[in-house]
């Protein structure tokens, strides 16, 4: 399985606490700088790269960051309107026909630039939502925001690429609209209705911990339908957006949803594994090649698992049984 990086891994790690950052020495890094540090630290770990339009890629810097990619590809532009001030009400789902006329011309440039690069596009709407009871007119938005997001998809399609989905509970809104795997795929479907086929899902696994929805079960059911498009590995505790190392927490979860990947040949259409990190206070470069590092420790272990063995003991729900061969791979 090939391998794909969020390129906003190498910044200077802002948060509310800390608005220069707690590596402010990366502060003033370009994408094209950021992406040179990356190549040169993981080399073939890492195959292609993420970046969202138009804070981290567009035409300003796009042979720049080509020139740093040294031969690595450009797999997915990211709608990047949850970094733009403007928007903090709201871009695909604001009131306000100027405001989401903006946001809805952002979006279609960014999916251009996709389809430009042989790129996918990521939309993750985690603007679009609400932050206090009675704020919004729910109707209204949500009709808003499948909208937008049917805007963006079909200018892909017209380019022959995908648009995935990502769902996050909360952050920056406090209440994101599509905040779970339903709900991002009540959009898809409503969009299909529409004709618009060519929205998946993009797993990103934090956001999944966060609510409580199991890795590997969702992963077998979205690939049953054809809507795996693509993943975001992480870890995290589970309360917050941590986007740790992968296998850092969540293991015997990693490990499953490893298993399912694997049952569902993902990979194998040029599906990939996007790591989606933010080391806080980690050296950047070394918590990336950890991740991979781990993540193909993990993916070793789910190769040693007895499968057909696995398959019986799950036809009778046997767990005992099914520990015995998880635990025989690691090991025991």
């Amino acid at each position: 399985m090939k391998t794909s990086l969020g390129i906003w891994a190498l910044g200077p790690m802002v948060t509310r606490f800390v608005p220069g950052g707690y590596q402010p020495e990366h502060a003033g890094d370009s994408t094209a700088v950021k992406v040179a540090r990356a190549v040169e630290g993981l080399g073939d770990l890492m195959d292609d790269y993420e970046f969202h339009y138009p804070n981290e890629l567009s035409h300003d810097n796009l042979d720049e960051v080509r020139q740093a990619l040294d031969g690595h590809g450009i797999y997915t532009v990211c709608s990047g309107l949850h970094l733009d001030p403007r928007f903090g009400k709201g871009g695909l789902t604001s009131l306000d026909d100027k405001v989401r006329a903006e946001a809805l011309r952002l979006n279609r440039e960014a999916a251009e630039l996709a389809v430009e690069v042989g790129a996918e596009m990521i939309i993750w709407p985690g603007g679009e939502g609400y932050n206090y009871p009675f704020q919004v007119p729910y109707r209204d938005v949500w009709s808003r925001l499948i909208d937008g997001i049917g805007d963006a998809a079909e200018v892909l399609a017209a380019g022959g690429r995908q648009l995935f989905l990502e769902h996050k509970n909360s952050e920056p809104a406090m209440k994101v609209l599509m905040r779970n795997i339903g709900m991002a795929l009540h959009v898809i479907h409503t969009l299909r209705a529409r004709g618009i086929t060519n929205v998946k899902i993009n797993m990103d696994w934090q956001h999944l911990i966060m609510n409580g929805e199991n890795l590997a079960e969702y992963a077998a059911l979205l690939a049953a339908e054809g809507l795996l498009g693509h993943q975001h590995a992480n870890s995290g505790w589970g309360t917050f957006d941590d986007d740790n190392m992968v296998g850092a927490t969540a293991f015997m979860e990693t490990l499953e949803l490893a298993i399912e990947l694997r049952r569902a040949g993902y990979g194998d259409n040029g599906e990939r594994l996007g790591f989606d990190l933010y080391p806080y206070t980690e050296d950047q470069v070394g918590a990336v090649k950890r991740s991979v590092l781990q993540w193909n420790f993990i993916e070793s272990v789910a190769a040693k698992i007895d499968g057909p063995a696995l398959r019986e003991a799950q036809q009778v729900k046997d767990a005992v049984r099914a520990y015995e061969l998880v635990y025989a791979a690691l090991g025991a």
